[in-house]
């Protein structure tokens, strides 16, 4: 399958992460498109059945500032991919409340608006719980390999 995977990073953790599912995906035989700056029309070429969104959260619960380009556009076309798949694997900081891995929570929102089936829940990993977050999104990892596989 073509697997689009959507980086919203700050620091480069989620690029790391996003890069770790890269990998994985690969490994299993998914064409993979991971341009953490990458554009609408980019994306829209690559035609992808499943879109998964790797975020990191800053401020109050925003994206990071080299997702938003792409996500506005997404948002702004709402290209009609219903049936097409989804997933979201969210970082943030649980210190931060009801904003924790809002980058996150604003992708499941999107994916929703574009009609995606959304094929596992949100993965939310704490950075003030793990210092291996590509490795702990390993489960969830092989879950949505799982749910590919069956596909």
């Amino acid at each position: 399958m073509r697997v689009a995977i959507l980086c919203g990073t700050v620091y480069g953790t989620a690029e790391e992460v996003a890069h770790h599912v890269q990998d994985r995906l690969r490994a299993e035989g998914h064409v993979v498109w991971l341009d953490p700056r990458g554009t609408l029309d980019a994306l829209m070429s690559f035609d992808p059945e499943i879109l998964l969104a790797v975020s990191s959260t800053t401020g109050m619960g925003e994206l990071p500032d080299n997702i938003q380009p792409l996500y506005y556009a997404l948002r702004d076309r709402l290209p009609d991919w219903r049936g097409r798949l989804g997933a979201v694997l969210g970082l943030g900081d649980s210190s931060y409340g009801d904003t924790y891995c809002g980058g996150g929570m604003h992708f499941q929102e999107l994916f929703t608006e574009l009609g995606l089936q959304i094929l596992l829940p949100m993965l939310r990993l704490d950075a003030s719980e793990t210092v291996t977050p590509d490795t702990d999104a390993d489960p969830w990892l092989d879950d949505l390999i799982a749910a590919l596989t069956n596909r």
